[in-house]
């Protein structure tokens, strides 16, 4: 049983949150709290496996809290940064904290369930829309040099056939129900596959994974056209 704490200051989100949780058997909500100052005292004192917290709150924003949870010397817990706005300083801000997951209060309550589930197993998670904009700049700043070969990295020879399938999809910025779609795979087989690729290849998350394609020449800047 994962154990999980949801601190955001609109009582309505975490009222539909919680009822997002409580569909899996495999969770339970052991708080909420509605502002980051209480997120870090109901965090220290619970210890639960996953600690949700919004970026936006009175007293103690969600960055400030994750940041004060790790000051305090708590291990075991892996945070999960919550956020309206799709903001670089804010998801620079998460990854450097050491927070297990960044994602958009838009995503979808399956992915949702998905990213704390990958939190709670120790994985990371960024929302994919995300990974999705900063595909270009990471691609323009990574991209290797015309002379260089093309040659791939010893990780690549771990992957399957299929796991090489997901990753380069995974790499473009697809979300799981699109890389589905293009392989004819249900996002179960997809979750696991991309959970397996990112263990082999000792990737984070799904920034991780694009910053190595483009880093290694697994994919160039203009391969998305062959798409």
């Amino acid at each position: 049983m994962f154990r999980v704490l949801i601190a955001d200051d609109h009582a309505t989100f975490r009222s539909g949150l919680r009822a997002i949780l409580h569909t899996q058997p495999d969770f339970e909500c052991v708080a909420e709290v509605g502002d980051g100052r209480a997120a870090v005292a109901e965090t220290i004192r619970l210890r639960p496996d996953v600690a949700i917290l919004d970026v936006q709150m009175p007293k103690f924003d969600g960055l400030s809290a994750a940041a004060e949870i790790v000051a305090s010397g708590l291990t075991g817990v892996r945070m999960i940064m919550l956020t309206t706005y799709d903001s670089d300083e804010y998801l620079h801000r998460a990854l450097t904290a050491g927070v297990h997951g960044f994602v958009l209060k838009s995503l979808p309550p399956e992915e949702l369930i998905a990213a704390i589930r990958a939190a709670a197993r120790g994985d990371a998670y960024v929302d994919p829309s995300v990974v999705q904009r900063l595909k270009p700049r990471i691609a323009d700043a990574l991209a290797p040099a015309e002379d260089e070969a093309r040659e791939l990295p010893p990780g690549m020879a771990k992957l399957t056939a299929r796991e090489h399938e997901v990753f380069l999809l995974l790499a473009r910025g697809f979300t799981n129900p699109e890389i589905g779609l293009r392989l004819y795979i249900g996002d179960e087989t997809v979750k696991t596959h991309v959970s397996r690729i990112l263990t082999k290849l000792e990737l984070r998350d799904r920034v991780h994974a694009v910053r190595y394609a483009y880093r290694h020449g697994v994919i160039q800047v203009g391969d998305e056209q062959d798409l």
